[in-house]
């Protein structure tokens, strides 16, 4: 059985004492696949390092996460776009699959909303040059993210809503736009809603992510997330879509390959 962890922050400083236990803990839980958003320039280097150690398992995206969308954001977009030149039109085998975490976030701060838009379109821009996907970030923001998405919306913009913990409707506008749903631990919270109304959307349209270190599920909620903990939410969801685990682990896994291409 092949889980695919869609999103994973494995470089993250939460794991600076035991990154490579938690590495070990996710593989001995059939996580064989680690898709690692970026955040900023910042983390590069990290990203770089953790693809180095496992380069059979972590797959690196490219991007610049909205919250980091700051004073200086074009100069951080402009090593998104150097980053992407170096690795995708060199000869070199090291390659991104997709352009993320991208988005709007309006949970911390909205003085940057019309730089956080302009960044957004901007990374879809560079992914369909690429024929990317992207990876999307929206906290507080579904409208926001629904404009751009408006604008940009045609056969070459596909990718994940991370994430996702919007409403029924906003999961069928979202698969509109050929996006998959990133189902994480929020499914096994309580008050987290979106368990209500899932097994209303085909299990070929949701993948699986942690967001770890973020997110942990239950029983593990308020504690630090790893992508071992992926075997919950997908434990979960066996008995959302009244199937085997085996079953779902199949076609997630399916379904971020025909995003990611690999």
């Amino acid at each position: 059985m092949i889980l695919t962890d869609t999103h994973t922050h494995i470089y993250s400083e939460a794991f600076e004492e035991d990154q490579d236990q938690m590495m070990q803990r996710a593989i001995a839980n059939g996580v064989t696949r680690f898709f690692v958003p970026a955040i900023d320039s910042t983390y590069t280097k990290s990203m770089y390092e953790i693809e180095s150690k496992y380069p059979a398992h972590v797959f690196l995206m490219m991007g610049l996460h909205p919250t980091h969308v700051k004073e200086n954001y074009k100069d951080e977009l402009k090593h998104v776009e150097e980053e992407l030149r170096n690795r995708l039109e060199g000869n070199g085998k090291k390659k991104f699959y997709a352009i993320g975490e991208i988005g709007v976030d309006l949970y911390w701060d909205k003085t940057f909303l019309n730089a956080q838009k302009e960044a957004f379109r901007f990374q879809i821009q560079l992914a369909k040059k690429y024929k990317l996907p992207i990876v999307i970030h929206c906290r507080d923001a579904f409208s926001e993210v629904f404009e751009v998405l408006e604008l940009e919306k045609g056969e070459d913009l596909f990718g994940i809503f991370h994430c996702f913990t919007g409403t029924l409707e906003d999961a069928h506008r979202a698969i509109g736009y050929n996006m998959k749903l990133g189902i994480g631990g929020v499914v096994t919270f309580k008050n987290g809603k979106i368990d209500t109304f899932l097994n209303q959307i085909a299990l070929e349209h949701v993948v699986l992510e942690t967001d770890a270190p973020y997110l942990a599920p239950t029983p593990y909620r308020g504690k630090r997330n790893e992508s071992s903990y992926l075997i919950n939410v997908i434990e979960k969801l066996a008995v959302v879509y009244q199937k085997s685990v085996e079953e779902i682990a199949a076609i997630t896994t399916q379904n971020s390959k025909d995003i990611f291409g690999i």
